[in-house]
């Protein structure tokens, strides 16, 4: 079966809804990710780039590429009307918007849909009820799934509401959390312990609020302290099938943002895994999802967990969930948006071995985490049996401050978590990144702790955590600048060689796993 040239691959034979060409409506690392699934599934793949990312990884190993003129978010990759032009002139029948910029945007999916494309993502309304954290709160609670305790009081930017603010503070108990109703990703989030900085950091949510997601809104739920950060990844089918693929551990952040995440968690038991899974699924099936998801939960030290949020989208973490089930969540989503059904059921869930991953950024620890720009002077990721590494930075490229600082995902995976900590210790030490600075020594010292070391953390790790005195650099910027100059004369750049063709995996006994390889190297 073919369409125009092209042939409509195998596994689509049979799909309600199928396609060959895929446009990528997204850039850096996670457009690297799709565009390799593309290959891998047997479809052709459309780039889409900014100026100033015309010469990026992404780019170069896209079937083919188109430029959105300028440099500005919205005039590139958040413009609906030049992407949707520019899926129809190259061709492309389907959209993947991957992660953060329009993902979890209902008008662009409606726009989508409405140019007769195919949406790879959940249905218009699901996101739109989900990315409202209110309605979404109100619809857990009606469905009976646990949410924290909190209001759904709509407190916006320009409100003069304030006493009905701090009425409904005192309501529910010091220390609460400011959220920002229309947004995640740690974004308009503040913590409030006493009622004298209440103003203030509503004030700071809701300027914070509006800046990123053009709405100030903000509600209010109480703060859980020493709760661990877990969330659920989830399929679902147009026929009406969920299933989830278990959980990951999120519970490692830095101001909201998450840093580490692992699969299996160590805080969790068969039971309350069954429990949280039930949860997720009750969550999805409120709003008639599609596609992959993902649901959060606090969970409490005494086992009780409760409903955060639900991200409509492919998450930065999934390649943990990958590497304990051996699925691949793009192809699923690739099969999904076909109009395929989910064939496994929930008893054939894998979860094997333990996968942990590290996000990888151009920042400076030692200056408060201030982001840091350059040129990638020397880039060796580390490599072989148990590594894998998501990135869309190769050596020589330009980090700016236009663009979010991660630089890589450092994903591991082992028989168990000891093991797959210590793979992830010496995958750290051979990852070598000259011309910025990156957090990797503070990964180092963070997965060196002893309460990581046993997985005693939550999300309060770091706050506590980030009053030791870690080690200083003891290298000289100029001898680093100095050496990252000399790098390709002295030949640093040959040491990842030796390893590249690495065929010796331990864990090539699941033939069908498409990670079997688990680096994955780009032209």
């Amino acid at each position: 079966m073919s369409r125009g040239n092209l042939m409509i691959p195998d596994w689509m034979q049979n799909s309600p809804h199928p396609f060959t060409k895929v446009l990528i409506a997204n850039r850096g690392e996670i457009a690297v990710r799709i565009i390799k699934a593309s290959r891998e599934a047997g479809l052709r793949s459309i780039a889409i780039f900014s100026d100033l990312d015309r010469y990026s990884l992404h780019v170069e190993i896209a079937d083919d590429s188109y430029n959105i003129p300028g440099e500005s978010l919205e005039d590139t990759y958040l413009n609906i009307e030049a992407i949707i032009t520019i899926a129809k002139e190259s061709g492309a029948e389907a959209i993947h918007p991957g992660y953060g910029f329009l993902s979890e945007r209902a008008d662009f999916a409606e726009a989508v849909q409405e140019a007769g494309l195919i949406w790879i993502g959940p249905p218009r309304d699901a996101i739109a009820i989900m990315g409202d954290k209110i309605s979404a709160r109100k619809l857990m609670i009606d469905s009976g799934v646990p949410v924290i305790p909190g209001e759904e009081l709509e407190i916006s930017e320009d409100s003069e509401q304030l006493g009905k603010l701090a009425s409904a503070a005192a309501k529910i108990g010091y220390p609460l959390l400011l959220k920002a109703s229309a947004g995640g990703g740690g974004k308009g989030m503040r913590s409030v312990i006493e009622p004298r900085s209440l103003r203030s950091e509503f004030e700071a949510a809701s300027r914070e609020a509006s800046s990123a997601f053009g709405d100030g809104t903000i509600y209010i739920e109480k703060l859980l302290k020493n709760s661990r950060h877990v969330e659920i990844q989830i399929l679902s089918d147009i026929f009406g099938k969920t299933i989830h693929l278990n959980e990951r551990d999120c519970s490692l952040q830095r101001r909201f943002q998450k840093i580490i995440e692992e699969s299996p968690s160590p805080a969790l038991t068969p039971k309350i895994r069954e429990l949280m899974g039930d949860a997720a699924i009750k969550a999805a099936n409120s709003v008639g999802y599609v596609g992959a998801g993902t649901v959060e939960f606090l969970l409490t030290s005494n086992g009780h967990f409760y409903f955060l949020e639900m991200n409509t989208r492919l998450q930065v973490e999934h390649p943990v969930t990958e590497l304990v089930t051996g699925i691949d969540l793009v192809q699923k989503q690739f099969e999904i948006a076909s109009g395929l059904p989910i064939e496994v059921s929930q008893e054939q869930i894998p979860l094997f071995g333990h996968a942990i991953e590290a996000r990888i950024y151009a920042e400076d620890p030692e200056s408060g985490f201030l982001p840091s720009t350059g040129k990638i002077e020397t880039w060796i990721a580390p490599n072989g049996p148990g590594i894998r590494v998501d990135s869309g930075i190769r050596e020589k490229d330009k980090i700016s401050i236009d663009y979010d600082p991660m630089l890589a995902k450092l994903i591991v995976h082992g028989p168990d978590r000891k093991s797959a900590i210590r793979r992830l210790q010496s995958a750290l030490s051979n990852f070598i990144v000259l011309g910025v600075r990156t957090n990797i020594g503070f990964m180092q010292d963070i997965i060196s702790q002893h309460s990581f070391l046993i997985g005693d953390i939550d999300t309060d790790f770091l706050k506590n955590i980030e009053t030791i005195d870690f080690p200083k650099s003891k290298i000289d910027d100029k001898i680093i600048a100095s050496f990252a100059s000399a790098s390709d004369y002295i030949g640093v750049n040959k040491i990842s060689s030796k390893f590249s063709n690495f065929e010796n995996n331990e864990f090539n006994q699941y033939s069908q796993d498409p990670f079997q390889i688990l680096d994955r190297n780009f032209p």
